[in-house]
């Protein structure tokens, strides 16, 4: 794993050296337009006066994915972090083509999130990769990427990174997300392809595409500071969660027939086996099917769209044990009603409409 100690003192990105003490926006170029002119990717590096970790922070590198970027431009415009040691490098939107067109992908319809790490003769979904991962995380010691759900799904926040890592699992518990998801991450994710060079990385999982949305800011801003304090790089102890747990298997529960839901539980709702978490009936009201939940867990995401077709995925169920489940639901019992992880719950679920 790359430590500050056994690398170079010198920070150079794109040809500029930033040096200790400097706070500096950068211009990262990694395409031309059809004119010839420079496309880049706007970079912004705070290093202290004190050599320290290095820590990267990425989001939109899906497009139509704001919600990391409403995460960023909070933390740089209104809550910049005083380090008292250390890099923090922040690029709020990687995938300026996507954003521009709200759409996940890059013009030439690759995923930049399977490219990882990229090729600099290859397409432009590879050479913007490339880019990233050769000027700015193989520069780094740690990173978190900000993701949301896909398109007519939110995510209710979690950590997704290989608990079985050390260095992953300490950022994962550090971030301070209730709910911890374990995996390695697919190949070609950049995640995955960071951590295993040697840059543990996290990604947030949080909330829906198109949105910025106040909760998901919140708890991601939280989660940055809780990690650099962690790291020694900011001053103060790290805010601590209601709880933490962790989950290395999750179900999708689809619906197997047509019609219109009626949604019995919420993102971050804890769920036991058979538990009932829709009722889908027709357009007259006539009850058709009972979604049912196969496992004991936590509501980890959900459709936003009422309509539903036979096989579209509806619930996306966390695996938790039956004695996790009771222990939580404990502590939630003895939660204020002001507390972030219930005010989550209701910004989510705005638009879907529930029976209690």
């Amino acid at each position: 794993m790359a430590t500050a100690g056994k690398r170079s003192t010198q920070l150079k990105i794109a040809g500029q050296v930033i040096t200790r003490g400097e706070t500096r926006k950068i211009d990262l170029p990694f395409s031309e337009t059809y004119l010839g002119t420079s496309v880049s990717i706007p970079v912004y590096v705070m290093r202290s006066k004190k050599e320290g970790p290095r820590v990267f922070l990425t989001a939109t590198i899906h497009g139509d994915e704001l919600n990391g970027l409403g995460v960023l431009r909070e933390l740089l415009y209104d809550k910049v972090p005083a380090l008292k040691m250390g890099t923090l490098i922040v690029i709020p939107v990687v995938n300026f083509y996507g954003m521009e067109n709200h759409t996940r992908y890059l013009p030439d319809r690759r995923d930049l999130n399977r490219c990882f790490p990229g090729s600099a003769s290859g397409s432009l979904s590879s050479r913007l990769a490339h880019v990233l991962f050769h000027e700015i995380i193989r520069k780094c010691d740690y990173g978190i990427d900000f993701h949301t759900g896909a398109i007519r799904r939110t995510n209710f926040p979690n950590i997704r990174a290989n608990m079985k890592n050390p260095a992953t699992r300490m950022l994962a518990k550090a971030f301070g997300c209730e709910l911890i998801v374990h995996g390695q991450g697919a190949h070609g994710t950049l995640r995955h392809t960071a951590t295993q060079a040697g840059v543990p990385t996290i990604i947030l999982e949080a909330g829906e595409v198109w949105k910025i949305e106040p909760m998901v800011v919140e708890i991601g801003n939280r989660g940055i500071i809780n990690v650099l304090k962690h790291l020694g790089m900011v001053s103060g102890e790290p805010t601590p969660s209601l709880f933490q747990v962790t989950s290395s298997k999750t179900v999708w529960v689809r619906a197997e027939a047509g019609g219109i839901l009626d949604f019995r539980a919420k993102p971050g709702d804890l769920v036991a086996k058979n538990q009932v978490l829709a009722i889908n009936a027709n357009i007259f009201g006539e009850e058709n099917r009972k979604l049912i939940s196969p496992v004991h867990g936590i509501v980890l995401g959900i459709s936003t769209m009422p309509a539903i077709k036979p096989g579209e995925p509806v619930y996306h169920i966390a695996q938790l044990s039956a004695r996790a489940v009771s222990q939580v639901r404990k502590l939630l019992a003895s939660a204020d009603a002001s507390h972030a992880y219930n005010r989550m719950q209701s910004d989510l679920a705005t638009n879907i409409f529930t029976h209690e």
